[in-house]
């Protein structure tokens, strides 16, 4: 993958939607995030910055914009750096 592209099941464990990698790649799979408006069930799909996401996870539903691809999984206070709200 491109280096300003990263992994949507990836990103969104980073970004700490999903608890594991497994459980963010079956919330894609499932239908339940959407990439500027398209509905997504293919985990691999590349994301990149700027993009807005919409995600129906168990504990939240949000609408957010990518400000960074995250690194690595780290503390939720440097998880809140990859993402803002959208609107």
């Amino acid at each position: 993958m491109r280096e300003d592209r990263q992994r949507l099941d990836k990103w969104l464990w980073y970004a700490r939607f999903a608890r594991t990698r497994t459980l963010a790649a079956k919330l894609v799979e499932a239908g339940h995030v959407r990439v500027n408006g398209q509905r997504q069930t293919n985990p691999a799909k590349g994301i990149a910055i700027g993009d807005v996401l919409t995600v129906a996870a168990p504990h939240v539903t949000t609408a957010i914009r990518v400000l960074d691809l995250g690194e690595r999984r780290g503390p939720a206070t440097e998880a809140q750096t990859l993402y803002e709200e959208a609107g």
